[in-house]
């Protein structure tokens, strides 16, 4: 069992930066990967990014690639989002998510959510 805790939401100006945190409890956190997902209101779920177990390997969807940085420490079980050059159309509810793959980008291999912090970007 893999509890998450996000952290780190809140409001920003457009061209702004923030921080997610994402602090996880429970068992075998260093064996897993570790991405963020995001939901505006009206759309599906989607993508954002992905860290492996290790943190070796990460994976980014297009439209946040050289804008957002993963990250995670093992020892503190935690895993971060760093948000830069922020745009209006990245507001949303960002959830931390867990699963047992090599990889994450769909919500289909994710077995573990967060309850989501909410990012409003403004113009």
């Amino acid at each position: 069992q893999v509890q998450l805790v996000e952290s780190g939401g809140g409001l920003v100006q457009a061209g702004g930066s923030l921080r997610l945190s994402c602090a996880a409890s429970g068992r075998a956190f260093s064996s897993r990967t570790m991405g963020w997902f995001r939901q505006a209101p009206g759309k599906e779920r989607e993508f954002v990014a992905a860290i492996s177990p290790s943190g070796g390997i990460t994976h980014y969807a297009d439209s946040v690639k050289g804008r957002f940085t993963i990250s995670r420490d093992n020892a503190k079980n935690t895993v971060y989002l760093q948000m830069n050059s922020l745009k209006p159309e990245d507001t949303a509810v960002y959830y931390c998510a867990a699963g047992p793959w090599n990889m994450i980008t769909t919500t289909t291999m994710v077995d573990y959510w967060g309850q989501g912090t909410q990012v409003t970007v403004s113009s």
